[in-house]
């Protein structure tokens, strides 16, 4: 675990409500990863608060047919941005 936390303390944090989301319309990594056009790692990685382009989360809102208008509900850190 020491590596863990090493590694998340490297990089900003973005916790998100991603899982939630994906889990909610059952899908798997790699069905959502398929959708959004984006390796299954990079699905992992988001959902564990690593940072990625907005360019991945607006894929990820659309393959989740959620309006970027309710971006925020997904990312909370893009409340105020004009995705």
């Amino acid at each position: 675990t020491e590596v863990f936390f090493e590694r998340k303390s490297m990089h900003e944090c973005h916790p998100n409500y991603l899982k939630q989301a994906r889990e909610s319309r059952m899908f798997s990594k790699a069905e959502l990863a398929r959708m959004a056009g984006i390796s299954p790692l990079t699905i992992g990685r988001v959902e564990s608060g690593f940072s990625c382009r907005l360019s991945t989360k607006r894929k990820l809102l659309e393959a989740l047919n959620i309006d970027l208008r309710e971006r925020a509900a997904v990312f909370p850190e893009l409340a105020h941005s004009g995705c």
